[in-house]
C-alpha cells in the first residue's frame, strides 16, 4: 500500500482537477477524488460522488476516505451571481459547512492524517472590496473585519488541529490560469468563446476589458506543486503562503501573445461585456462544436459563471488605470519553493493546449 493517500475535495474544479493531475502523475500514493460530478480524466485516482453541503452523504463517504494522509481542499460554493456572493452570508455559511462535514467524516478515520492544504486567496486581502496595501503580506495584510468563508474555515480548521500530530497550511493564489470546464473562475473558456466567435467573422481579437492594472497570475500546475510541496515542508506547516508566478502583467500586455497562440492578429480596445454579450453566442458555440469536432460541451456548461469573472477580471467598464493588485511571494520563497514562470508564456500555453485538446476550435 502507498505510504501517502490524498484526498482531494473539489476535483472537478480548476485548482483540484491540477491536484488531480499532479498526485496521479506520481504513481506513489493513493488518489481519492471527491466532487459532484466525474472529472473527464482520472488519472489513476478513486471518484467518489458526493455533495460536500449534506453531512450524511459526507458519513456514507468514510470508507473511501479510511487512512488519508493528506486532504486537498479545494471545493467551493459560489452565488450565481459571483461577484455579489464573495460577501453573502449564505455563501460563507456554505463553504464553512462543507468543510467541517468533510473533517467531521474523514478524521475520525484517518489516524494517520499529516496535512490539510486549503486554498484561500487575495480576498483575504480584501482585493474585491478596496485597494490592496502593495505588495499585501501574509500576517500583515489581511482583512479580517470583511466577513468572508476564508475566516469561517481557517477558524475552524485552526481550533481542530489544536494538540493533533496533523497540520495545515494555507493556499492564496492571486488569478489561476489553467484547463477547467464549467468553473466559476477559469478565464480560458470564456476568453476562448469570444475569440471564436470574432475569428469566425474574420475579425481580429480586440481587446473587451476596460481600464490597465498592474496585476498577478498563477499557473495552475504551479499551484499545484505549490500545494504538494506544502504537505511536505516544515516551514509550511500550519503557515499561509501567497502564491504566484513571480512577475506581474496588465492584460493589454499579454493580449499580442493570446492572439498568436488563438491564430489571430491582436485587434483594438472594444470594450464589451462578456457576460451581459454571451447569449447571442449559444447558438453560434454549438455550431462551431460540430464543425470543428470540439469536445468541450454547450457555452453555459462550458463557461459556468466565468464570463462574470473574466468581465471582473478585465475590468470591464472601468476607465481610469486601477490600483495595483501585487501580493510579496517572499515567505513562500524564503520556506523553500521558489519556482517561477513566465505570465505570458503561461497564457501562450493554456490556450495552446485547449485548442490542441479540441476545447477550443
Amino acid at each position: 500500500m502507498a505510504d501517502k493517500k490524498v484526498v482531494i475535495a473539489g476535483a472537478t474544479g480548476l485548482v483540484g482537477n491540477a491536484a488531480l493531475r499532479h498526485f496521479g502523475r506520481t504513481g506513489t500514493c493513493d488518489v481519492v477524488a471527491l466532487s459532484r460530478r466525474k472529472p473527464r480524466e482520472l488519472h489513476g485516482a478513486r471518484h467518489v460522488s458526493i455533495d460536500l453541503t449534506d453531512p450524511a452523504q459526507c458519513t456514507q463517504a468514510a470508507t473511501a476516505l479510511q487512512n488519508a494522509t493528506h486532504v486537498v481542499y479545494a471545493a467551493l460554493y459560489e452565488a450565481p451571481n459571483l461577484i455579489d456572493g464573495w460577501r453573502d452570508p449564505d455563501q460563507i455559511r456554505t463553504n464553512d459547512l462543507m468543510l467541517r462535514n468533510l473533517m467531521a467524516a474523514l478524521e475520525p478515520v484517518a489516524p494517520q492524517l499529516r496535512h490539510v492544504a486549503l486554498l484561500q486567496g487575495t480576498k483575504a486581502y480584501g482585493v474585491h472590496v478596496r485597494p490592496l496595501t502593495v505588495p499585501a503580506r501574509e500576517g500583515r495584510s489581511e482583512m479580517y473585519e470583511q466577513p468572508n468563508f476564508y475566516w469561517a474555515q481557517e477558524n475552524f480548521l485552526r481550533e481542530l488541529q489544536q494538540g493533533k500530530a496533523w497540520h495545515w497550511s494555507i493556499l492564496r493564489p492571486v488569478l489561476i490560469v489553467g484547463e477547467a470546464i464549467g468553473g466559476a473562475m477559469d478565464l480560458i473558456p470564456p476568453l476562448g468563446v469570444y475569440a471564436a466567435m470574432l475569428r469566425e467573422q474574420g475579425r481580429p481579437l480586440d481587446y473587451p476589458g476596460g481600464a490597465a492594472r498592474v496585476s498577478q497570475a498563477v499557473d495552475v500546475n504551479l499551484l499545484a506543486r505549490a500545494i504538494a510541496w506544502s504537505g511536505e515542508a516544515a516551514a509550511a506547516r500550519n503557515e499561509a503562503f501567497n502564491v504566484t508566478n513571480g512577475d506581474v502583467f496588465t492584460w493589454e500586455n499579454v493580449w499580442p501573445s493570446i492572439a498568436e497562440a488563438l491564430g489571430m492578429q491582436p485587434g483594438k480596445p472594444a470594450p464589451l461585456s462578456l457576460a451581459q454579450e454571451y447569449p447571442k453566442w449559444i447558438a453560434p458555440w454549438n455550431e462551431l462544436r460540430r464543425k470543428h469536432d470540439l469536445v468541450s460541451p454547450e457555452l453555459e456548461t462550458f463557461v459556468g459563471l466565468s464570463f462574470q469573472y473574466t468581465d471582473y477580471s478585465m475590468r470591464y467598464g472601468q476607465t481610469q488605470p486601477g490600483p495595483p493588485s501585487i501580493v510579496s511571494t517572499v515567505k513562500i520563497n524564503q520556506a523553500g519553493f521558489t519556482e517561477m514562470m513566465d505570465t505570458e508564456a503561461m497564457f501562450r500555453k493554456w490556450f495552446t493546449h485547449a485548442r490542441a485538446s479540441r476545447l477550443l476550435p
